[in-house]
C-alpha cells in the first residue's frame, strides 16, 4: 500500500518507516529536517525535503512520481510544551496550519485514511487517573491546544469530506533513536547526556511528577493497526481518539535511578530546579485501544533501559 509519513526522519517517524518498509509498503517521507536527522533515513523509503505546509510543492511531486498515498501518517510537528509557550505563533503555524494543509491534500487527492499523532497533553493536569478518552480536556500549553485543534479538524474532515481519520494520543514515548541532545530531547535523553558528561542530572521541581512511558515500538504498532485495520465493525474512523500509553507510570526520580544505577562517575548526583508548567501525573487507560484496535503494549522501561545504557556506554 502507498503510505506517506510526515516527520519521517524524526524519532517516531523513522521507527514507523522502518516497520512499513519491512512490511512491504511503498513509503514516502516528508520532513523539513528542522529536528529530523539524515542518519534516521531508512533504505527503501523515498524522502522529500519540504515543510508540510508547502502542499503545492510536494503534492505535485507525489503526483508526478505516481505516489499519491492511500494512507497518511502525520507525525511532523514542532513538539515540546515549554518551547511552545515561548513561541506560540511559530508553533501554531507548524502544528495547526501544517495539519490543515495535509488534511486538505487528502481531500483533494482522495486519500483513504489519515492517522494523526496527538498527545496526552490535551488532558492537562487531570485528576481522573487512569485517564480515559472521555475525560475532560484542559490543554495547559499552546502545543497541547494545537494537538486538540488537530483532532477536531480530523473529526470535521471525516464528517464533511468522508476521509477516514484516527487520532492517537501518545503518552511519553521512548526508545530507539530518541534524541539525547537538542530542543526535542526528553527527560531520559537529558539524563543520559548529563551522565555521559559526568554532570549531575537536572530535575525540574521535586522529581515526583509521574509519567506513563510508552515504548516506540508499541507506538509504531498502534499506527499500523490504526492505518490498516478494516475488520472491526466498531472502528468508525471518524476522528476516533485512542490513548496509546503503557498503563503504568514512573516518577522522574525513578527514571534517574534506573539510568544512574551501576554508573559510578558521579554517583547519580542531582540538582533540583524550579518546577515548570506540566501535569503532575499522567497514566493512560488503554482499554479502548485494546478493544477497538486490538493494540496493547509489550515493553517496559525496565526491559529496555539496560540495553540502551549498554549502547550508550553507560
Amino acid at each position: 500500500m502507498r503510505c506517506l509519513v510526515t516527520g519521517g526522519a524524526g524519532f517516531i517517524g523513522s521507527n514507523l518507516i522502518e516497520r512499513l518498509v519491512k512490511d512491504g509498503h511503498d513509503v514516502v517521507s516528508i520532513d523539513n529536517y528542522s529536528s529530523g536527522k539524515r542518519s534516521n533515513e531508512q533504505d527503501g523509503c523515498t524522502y522529500i525535503s519540504a515543510d508540510v505546509q508547502e502542499m503545492e510543492f510536494w503534492g505535485g511531486r507525489l503526483e508526478k512520481m505516481d505516489k499519491i498515498p492511500e494512507v497518511v501518517f502525520h507525525l511532523a510537528a514542532k513538539a515540546r510544551v515549554q518551547p511552545s509557550i515561548e513561541n506560540p505563533i511559530e508553533f501554531h503555524n507548524a502544528n495547526v496550519n501544517g495539519t490543515l494543509a495535509l488534511l486538505n491534500m487528502c481531500r483533494i487527492y482522495g486519500v483513504k485514511r489519515f492517522v494523526f499523532s496527538s498527545s496526552s497533553s490535551v488532558y492537562g493536569d487531570t485528576e481522573q487517573l487512569p485517564t480515559t478518552e472521555e475525560c475532560s480536556l484542559n490543554p495547559m500549553s499552546p502545543y497541547a491546544l494545537h494537538k486538540l485543534i488537530g483532532e477536531q479538524y480530523c473529526k470535521l474532515y471525516s464528517e464533511l469530506y468522508d476521509i477516514e481519520t484516527v487520532c492517537l494520543r501518545y503518552f511519553n514515548v521512548y526508545g530507539e533513536r530518541q534524541p539525547t541532545e537538542g530542543a526535542y530531547c526528553l527527560v531520559m535523553g537529558v539524563f543520559a547526556q548529563q551522565l555521559l558528561n559526568r554532570q549531575a542530572m537536572t530535575i525540574n521541581g521535586d522529581g515526583e511528577q509521574r509519567r506513563d512511558f510508552t515504548y516506540v515500538g508499541d507506538v509504531v504498532d498502534a499506527n499500523i493497526k490504526a492505518g490498516f485495520n478494516v475488520t472491526i465493525p466498531i472502528f468508525k474512523c471518524e476522528g476516533d481518539v485512542f490513548n496509546i500509553g503503557n498503563g503504568d507510570n514512573r516518577s522522574v526520580n525513578q527514571i534517574a535511578d534506573l539510568l544512574s544505577s551501576g554508573y559510578p562517575p558521579n554517583g547519580g548526583d542531582r540538582t533540583f530546579g524550579n518546577p515548570v508548567i506540566e501535569p503532575k501525573e499522567t497514566l493512560a487507560d488503554n482499554s479502548k485501544a485494546y478493544k477497538v484496535l486490538g493494540w496493547k503494549p509489550t515493553s517496559t522501561l525496565e526491559d529496555w533501559i539496560p540495553k540502551w545504557k549498554e549502547d550508550l556506554g553507560l
